[in-house]
């Protein structure tokens, strides 16, 4: 039977690919983001089965709109992947106000709100998958406010499994390394992503020289998880780019 999956962050990168590849399995996808430009391109690009929703993830009253547009359409919800988030170096010190409670309010408010609103409308074999980050095991420089959100997304998807185990929905967080697509960019400004590299470099991190993998690369990943016995429950998937 098709699955309605609902993806934060799928106007690009790894929410478009998941949106493409689950829609394809013929699945119903609803794609949720920021700028309605990008989740209206991928809507209509997928055809029928995508439903495009703007939602910033970071305000309650967006979300609680989003989830009452799906509720019009779809009477349940089988799948929430939270993968909206900002990835932004900077030092503490240098921070602005919007640069730290944006990564807040995004990279692990978001997922809060989105699970607040998406679990009424979830049944027993339901999933929740939350996107984390290699980022926190790595001794990176420049991104303690963005390690410490992912951290706490990760705390927050071990308190929601024993949460929601009673009511038979799946939580998993997926670690997911350094990922890439064709005409992706960086859109970071550029003194403050040279001095992440340089900083990185100081520390004994070459990022040049660090494997990238593919968005789709990892969306076999997703689709396992979506689709496991109803005996089994996956808590962490630790995925990492590797040299080919």
């Amino acid at each position: 039977m098709s699955k309605t999956i609902v993806i934060t962050g799928a106007g690009v990168g790894l929410g478009r690919a998941l949106a493409r590849r689950f829609a394809k399995d013929g699945e119903s996808v609803i794609v949720l983001g920021r700028t309605w430009s990008k989740v209206e391109a991928v809507a209509n690009e997928i055809g029928e089965r995508a439903m495009a929703i703007e939602c910033d993830v970071a305000s309650p009253d967006s979300v609680r709109a989003a989830f009452a547009r799906i509720a019009e359409k779809h009477s349940s919800i089988n799948v929430l992947i939270n993968n909206a988030a900002v990835f932004e170096p900077f030092q503490i010190v240098n921070a602005t106000d919007d640069q730290i409670v944006g990564a807040i309010s995004i990279n692990l408010a978001g997922p809060m709100l989105c699970v607040r609103s998406a679990v009424p409308m979830m049944g027993r074999g339901s999933n929740i998958i939350n996107v984390c980050s290699e980022g926190i095991a790595l001794q990176l420089p420049h991104l303690s406010v963005y390690q410490s959100t992912k951290a706490g997304l990760e705390q927050f998807s071990t308190r929601m499994l024993k949460e929601l185990e009673p009511l038979g929905i799946r939580v998993t967080c997926v670690r997911a390394g350094a990922m890439y697509e064709e005409g992706k960019t960086w859109d970071v400004d550029p003194d403050a992503a040279a001095a992440f590299r340089q900083a990185a470099l100081e520390a004994g991190v070459n990022l040049a020289e660090r494997p990238i993998s593919q968005f789709k690369s990892a969306v076999d990943i997703f689709s396992a998880l979506i689709h496991l016995p109803d005996d089994l429950q996956v808590a962490a998937v630790n995925l990492h780019a590797r040299l080919a």
